[in-house]
């Protein structure tokens, strides 16, 4: 996965999958990561350049809240090393007093299934679903404010309502602060860590299979 944010120069940041998954350098997983390591490369880079961005960083997406929004999208996967580890980030980012805890409170509000939604009119009709809406508690709103909370909302819209992402949903961001530039890098962050965790799970299987010759 490619970020459309840039970044001229590259931080010296361990591999965060290598992280997440606990591979050793040398190991039976790091030899498969290897045979690809464009995308290896593409996806550390990715991870950079929303999280680690260098100058010129346009728009006003604290990378504190960045963290914090990746904590609560990977919480609503279910991934709980994931989230704990952006989680942690979030404290090591200097995240003002009480986000910790407020990200972690919406995430248990926000859990669901999902997907949700409807299809305009026609054969995918068949596989609309509805499902829980989600908004920020007033005691969390309280704690994050108008904009991080507003991305809590958008973020729990494209993770388990992608069919209803509508102009409206992008107006309420812009409502509540965001600029065009800002929506698209939450987006990105959003779609990013749902590659994450999907790589993140897949090595994590691969873990468990037994080394053969072949591999």
């Amino acid at each position: 996965m490619n970020a459309i944010v840039s970044s001229s120069a590259v931080p010296a940041v361990s591999d965060v999958i290598d992280r997440l998954v606990g591979i050793e350098p040398g190991s039976h997983l790091d030899r498969i990561r290897a045979h690809r390591e464009q995308a290896r490369t593409h996806a550390q880079q990715s991870y950079l350049a929303l999280f680690a961005p260098t100058p010129p960083v346009f728009g006003h997406f604290e990378v504190a809240d960045r963290f914090a929004v990746a904590a609560f999208v990977a919480g609503l996967h279910g991934q709980a090393e994931v989230a704990r580890f952006y989680a942690d980030a979030l404290v090591e980012k200097g995240a003002r007093a009480g986000v910790a805890d407020a990200i972690a409170s919406e995430t248990q509000r926000g859990a669901a299934q999902g997907p949700y939604g409807r299809y305009p009119a026609g054969p995918l009709s068949a596989e609309d679903a509805a499902g829980p809406s989600y908004a920020v508690s007033e005691a969390g709103h309280a704690v994050l404010g108008e904009k991080l909370s507003a991305a809590l909302a958008h973020a729990h819209l494209l993770v388990f309502h992608p069919r209803d992402a509508s102009a409206a949903a992008l107006k309420s961001l812009l409502d509540a602060g965001w600029t065009s530039t800002e929506i698209v890098t939450l987006s990105q962050l959003v779609a990013f860590i749902a590659f994450q965790i999907r790589v993140v799970a897949g090595l994590r299987a691969l873990a468990q299979r037994p080394v053969t010759a072949v591999d």
